[in-house]
């Protein structure tokens, strides 16, 4: 029970810390509506794929789920800025009770901010079949962790905030658009098939796509539905486990001297 306290209370800490930047999530609810009601709508009318608005909002909705599990990367850089790793270390919590818990902070905190944007989509374009809902969001609730593992990983692997910065633009660019977030693979592949290609190992493509079938919107599947569990399993896994090995192995060194 005391190991569970301590994980929860890193895991406590890491939310509230996260709900606290208020003007920035604000910013980010009124760029997913704006991106929604506006962009969406008027993009549904110019591009020539048949129900693009459910698709485009089903995709947005992946994206901002992606672009806050990555916050906890830069969350870790500023405490070690603002000298907070030394607080931490200071804890009566052990170094890998600390990394659990920042890891399934930093995915948890931003599935929780997210999942009420999510009611607006669905509630939008309707979900068809509650149990592949179901089946689809607890894979995006291990993507949410997925994506935290990987943050703090590629945090725990470069020297200073400016590169981590940079780094992590240069990513976020990448990864959005060669996936099929935006556009069914079929557009894609008709643009560029070698970025079609690079879709195909985005996992983006697969959270965005159980998105969509467990809303019902199956058009423009590319993968089957249980590929994609698998996908997405593998990542949170995988990067989950790197993060925090990697996260309790600069704890251990005595943070970021």
């Amino acid at each position: 029970m005391k190991e569970l306290r301590e994980v929860l209370y890193v895991i406590e800490r890491d939310v509230k810390m996260f709900l606290n930047h208020k003007i920035l999530l604000f910013m980010r609810a009124v760029w997913f509506i704006a991106q929604i009601a506006l962009f969406g709508l008027i993009a549904s009318r110019m591009v020539i794929v048949p129900n693009y608005f459910e698709y485009y909002a089903a995709g947005i909705t992946i994206t901002i789920l992606y672009s806050t599990a990555v916050f906890i990367g830069y969350d870790i850089y500023e405490e070690a800025e603002h000298g907070i790793v030394e607080y931490l270390l200071s804890l009566p919590i052990s170094r890998k009770k600390l990394a659990i818990g920042r890891s399934i902070g930093g995915g948890l905190r931003s599935f929780i901010y997210v999942a009420p944007l999510m009611g607006i989509v669905l509630a939008w374009i309707g979900v068809r079949n509650p149990i592949n809902f179901m089946i689809a969001f607890f894979s995006l609730f291990l993507f949410a962790f997925g994506v935290a593992g990987m943050s703090i990983t590629i945090a725990m692997g470069v020297k200073s905030s400016d590169k981590f910065d940079i780094l992590m633009g240069a990513l976020d660019a990448l990864i959005v658009r060669l996936s099929t977030v935006m556009y069914p693979k079929v557009y894609i592949e008709r643009a560029n098939p070698f970025y079609a290609e690079l879709a195909n190992f985005n996992p983006l493509t697969f959270a965005s796509e159980l998105f969509r079938w467990g809303a019902g919107i199956e058009q423009y599947l590319t993968f089957e539905p249980l590929l994609s569990v698998l996908v997405i399993v593998a990542f949170f896994s995988i990067f989950t486990l790197i993060g925090i090995i990697f996260y309790e192995k600069r704890l251990e060194g005595g943070g970021w001297q």
